[in-house]
């Protein structure tokens, strides 16, 4: 049996150490907490930091970088970026390709569509078709 983790050089030449999740196995680095009922597909990355809830499902190839808080039951879709300390409301859905700025919020219950992003610092709220809500 292989090994379950993967040694990764950051842009500053440090070593970082990622482990396979059991439920996908998309690559968690140490100091991320992830719910064990959350799925995180082969290819995905979520940094350190990061605290993603029960029944969360990252698609293959998403990057959820450091700090990140996902709420229960969110979805990422693949290829999806989440910038660093964002935040993603429970039952939130955010679409292929979609970026999520540095720092911003995704409401409960909200949906971004695909290729849409939310700017650094931004907070979103909208229905379930993905119409805005007034803030």
């Amino acid at each position: 049996m292989g090994k379950n983790y993967v040694d990764i050089e950051n842009d500053h030449g440090e070593t970082l150490r990622y482990r396979k999740h059991a439920n996908g196995r998309g690559l968690i680095a140490h100091g991320a907490k992830v719910h064990p009922t959350a799925i995180v597909e082969s290819g995905a990355y979520v940094e350190p930091g990061v605290r993603i809830a029960a029944n969360v499902h990252v698609g293959r190839g998403a990057w959820v970088e450091s700090d990140v808080v996902i709420g229960p039951e969110a979805e990422i879709a693949p290829q999806a970026h989440i910038g660093p300390g964002a935040a993603i409301g429970a039952g939130a859905k955010i679409g292929i390709r979609a970026h999520v700025g540095n720092g911003a919020r995704v409401a409960v219950g909200s949906l971004i569509g695909d290729d849409e992003s939310i700017g650094d610092g931004e907070t979103v709220a909208t229905d379930r078709r993905g119409l805005h809500l007034a803030a």
